[in-house]
């Protein structure tokens, strides 16, 4: 039996967070890394970028990820600040859009995080330096192991250059898999400064 249910302005609320949680929640179910979501980012002269990351912030206006700040993502984003992101749940034949203003999280939320992973994951965040050349996995190997001789016995501090971004939504589009390629579309835009949206339905 399909999962795919229709979707209309009636059936979505006037929160795009509200409704991005409704959806999230349910997915919960059905996947089995119900975090990772594409992010998008652009260079100042439009070349985009794209790969998977893990959601791990959904707050009530805001959704966030960490990484390493001296990545290629973090290098686009400090050119350009602004991203986008997709999140799909193949099983219900849904997706949603996110645009918006990136920025840094808060030195505290990234130690709070970072305190909570795993330790051979922390002793990892200062092991690689991401999106650069790596002459061999020995090489990084070979990191991780000075690394666990290093902090042996004691707490393991966040890097420097690692931390957690937050994308503040302008925009949103929830996407419901239908028969005969007529999917349901229902675009968000954010009206000005305040937390107050438009919604429209759109054509497949």
């Amino acid at each position: 039996m399909s999962l795919w249910r229709a979707f209309d302005l009636s059936d979505c609320d006037e929160d795009p967070m509200v409704q991005f949680a409704a959806w999230y929640e349910e997915a919960a179910e059905y996947m089995s890394e119900r975090e990772a979501t594409a992010l998008v980012t652009a260079t100042p002269d439009a070349r985009p970028s794209a790969r998977m990351v893990l959601l791990r912030h959904v707050g009530e206006r805001e959704f966030g990820w960490f990484t390493n700040y001296e990545s290629r993502k973090a290098d686009e984003l400090a050119a350009n600040p602004r991203a986008g992101l997709l999140w799909y749940c193949e099983p219900l034949g849904r997706q949603i859009r996110v645009e918006g203003a990136v920025r840094r999280m808060e030195p505290s939320a990234s130690d709070a995080y970072f305190a909570t992973r795993a330790r051979r994951s922390q002793l990892g965040a200062h092991a690689s330096h991401q999106s650069h050349p790596l002459g061999s996995r020995a090489e990084l190997e070979r990191a991780l192991s000075e690394l666990e001789a290093q902090y042996a016995g004691r707490p393991v501090p966040r890097p420097a250059n690692w931390g957690g971004y937050v994308l503040d939504p302008d925009a949103f589009e929830f996407w419901q898999h239908r028969e005969n390629r007529l999917h349901d579309r229902i675009l968000f835009t954010r009206r000005g400064a305040d937390w107050a949206w438009d919604r429209a339905r759109f054509a497949p």
